[in-house]
């Protein structure tokens, strides 16, 4: 059963494929319609307010059932004029490139000792006007984790800052945990959760 993630990032879908596909559901992309696309505000002050904005604009462009998801940044050790949150990629007005990411918050790393961080993460359903579903829930944030001051040499476009993510648990970097410590940390049960609860209603939009 395929399902509307509306982002344009490779990346994105396919670690949400690995979350939900045991649910039978196929996610996949705004590249893949062929057709041009609404530019679409993100103006929202938490990662639920992005979700909710990007599903619902989305569906009035698309009409068709599909979801959206957001995430924040927030650290324990920086001050809160420097917590990313939503504006992860934007600094000062500017949006940045992968490799003006990774460089940015390796600086930061520098600057406060590495950070600890985390994400917290949202996502919005619509199948139809009168039925929304969003949810932004503790099981839905990211394991604690280190981004520290050299980067690993594997690079995964769309995601800069994993290169600098490192495991509190064993100290490695994300890139050289074996598979089942990685998918304990790269996983948010509450995605899963989230699209479990929903279920009947998918099926019955997606009928």
């Amino acid at each position: 059963m395929k399902l509307l993630y509306a982002t344009n990032n490779p990346a994105k879908i396919e670690a949400m494929r690995r979350r939900i596909s045991v649910l039978g559901i196929e996610p996949y992309g705004l590249m893949e319609l062929g057709k041009a696309l609404p530019q679409v505000p993100e103006t929202g002050k938490s990662p639920l307010e992005n979700a909710i904005q990007k599903a619902k604009a989305y569906f009035a462009a698309l009409q068709v059932p599909l979801f959206s998801c957001d995430s924040g940044l927030y650290f324990d050790n920086v001050p809160d004029e420097l917590q990313p949150g939503v504006n992860v990629r934007r600094v000062q007005g500017k949006r940045l490139s992968d490799d003006e990411m990774q460089a940015y918050y390796m600086g930061l790393a520098r600057q406060y000792g590495n950070l600890v961080a985390r994400y917290k993460n949202a996502v919005c359903l619509v199948l139809d006007e009168k039925h929304v579903y969003s949810a932004m829930e503790k099981s839905m944030e990211s394991e604690p984790f280190l981004l520290t001051t050299k980067a690993h040499p594997k690079r995964n476009p769309g995601f800069p800052l994993d290169s600098i993510s490192v495991d509190l648990k064993t100290g490695k970097y994300y890139y050289d945990l074996q598979g089942s410590r990685l998918d304990e940390v790269a996983v948010e049960e509450g995605f899963l959760t989230f699209f479990e609860r929903h279920m009947g209603e998918i099926v019955c939009g997606n009928g």
